[in-house]
């Protein structure tokens, strides 16, 4: 036999020379839940290992990162339902304590990198990413409090405005509201191909964002958020966000859109994300838990995988078990 490709695969060293795809720290975002209060931790049933955070221990969690060599975090807000409104005006309060954690970490730790979120959910009682009128989401009026929001965040010092909304021209709406109050260097990683799927339920509730039960409230996103069988629109979601200034593009969630991982990988020259979302992360766990499989195995395979599909960045809670993993080895 002339070829025999398993000569490459005969020992570790070579193996780890022709190795193609490679993950490494510094691609992950980890996102991280705020709480208001001091010294509270509260640990999320469905997402074992994640916890919801104080602004005081948001901040030593963030410093132990840091000497990890993870650089860059998500934080998203969980709201008690009595600090919501049906205008999700707490949103842009600068009172809020999400915005004044973000001030804190970004004064306290100026090296972190911060990514906020764009959306409605943590504040909306309706439990929407946008306004909610007559059983249907408002996409225009929606923009006008999204705008607000970006413009708060970036009063507080963030560096990465993340809109998830999916509401149609959001990209370009905020980064003229964000230019014309000269945050010129406020990023914008666009929520890009933001599917309408079932892998988000940990997610919402750790911070308590599903759409509520009432009379003439949608029970579901999915007159915004992608249909799961589509691919095409990916390239129309992501041809308008691109056109409309946004600095990244991002799928999600990552594992059951690999495709849609490399169909923008392989069309655009944007940085793209994929956010190995928090139903990713419980099913490893909890078949973890069980002894039904290889927790650690299973994170880095998952890892390399959407690394391998073409994202140049992936956010997960995986983060940190990986930073610490790698800082071991």
């Amino acid at each position: 036999m002339l070829y025999r490709p398993r000569r490459n695969r005969k020992s570790a060293a070579i193996r780890a020379m022709v190795e193609e795809t490679q993950v490494h720290t510094r691609n992950l975002i980890y996102p991280l839940f705020v709480i208001d209060g001091k010294n509270l931790q509260v640990e999320v049933a469905s997402m074992p290992g994640q916890y919801r955070r104080s602004p005081d221990l948001l901040l030593k969690e963030i410093e132990e990162c840091l000497k990890l060599g993870i650089t860059t975090f998500d934080l998203f807000p969980a709201f008690p339902d009595e600090k919501k409104d049906k205008e999700a005006s707490l949103s842009y309060n600068p009172e809020n304590f999400y915005l004044q954690a973000i001030s804190r970490v970004k004064k306290e730790l100026p090296e972190a990198c911060l990514m906020s979120d764009v959306a409605l959910d943590p504040y909306n009682s309706d439990g929407h990413d946008g306004l909610v009128r007559g059983g249907k989401i408002l996409n225009d009026e929606t923009l006008e409090v999204l705008a607000k929001m970006a413009v708060a965040q970036a009063e507080a010092g963030i560096d990465i405005i993340g809109p998830s909304d999916m509401m149609d021209g959001r990209v370009e709406y905020l980064r003229n509201a964000l230019d014309a109050r000269g945050f010129t260097d406020v990023s914008i990683m666009s929520y890009t191909a933001k599917y309408a799927s079932a892998f988000y339920n940990p997610f919402r509730d750790a911070l308590d964002s599903a759409p509520r039960e009432g009379e003439g409230i949608p029970t579901n996103k999915k007159t915004y958020q992608m249909n799961p069988a589509n691919s095409r629109e990916a390239l129309l979601e992501a041809d308008l966000d691109a056109a409309e200034g946004a600095d990244f593009l991002m799928v999600k969630p990552a594992l059951a859109y690999l495709d849609i991982i490399k169909l923008l990988k392989d069309n655009y020259n944007l940085p793209i994300a994929a956010y190995n979302v928090s139903g990713e992360y419980a099913m490893v766990k909890a078949a973890a838990e069980r002894g039904w499989l290889n927790g650690e195995a299973i994170m880095l395979e998952t890892l390399l995988s959407i690394k391998r599909a073409g994202a140049d960045i992936i956010l997960t809670y995986f983060a940190k078990e990986f930073a610490k993993l790698q800082a071991n080895r």
